[in-house]
């Protein structure tokens, strides 16, 4: 599966198969793109996303965890978002929820 990359300090992705760093804006390479992103690891990509309205549907992986800090995937100073939950199923140790914006 193709991966983009998006970093400010990595310039070789050779130790990743299929991969490649985001040319130009992360804006750009999601608005014009003609797939689904996924996004794993990166929380300011996904603010950066929530920011601008483009996600459309969240995954959630969690597992039970509580360590009482930390940053928050939906922060108090973040856009509102309606969400509707499309599925909920365990997934070993962890669940796995599906999660919509809805139309406001």
């Amino acid at each position: 599966m193709p991966k983009l990359v998006v970093t400010r300090t990595v310039t070789d992705t050779s130790a990743w198969a299929n991969s490649q760093v985001v040319d130009g804006g992360l804006m750009d390479a999601v608005k014009n793109g003609k797939r689904d992103v996924i996004i794993t690891g990166s929380l300011s990509v996904v603010h950066a996303l929530m920011a601008e309205q483009l996600i459309d549907e969240y995954r959630l992986l969690t597992f039970p965890l509580i360590l009482g800090a930390g940053q928050r995937l939906f922060p108090d100073d973040g856009p509102r978002t309606s969400l509707e939950c499309l599925s909920v199923e365990r997934a070993g140790a962890a669940v796995l929820a599906r999660y919509r914006r809805t139309a406001r």
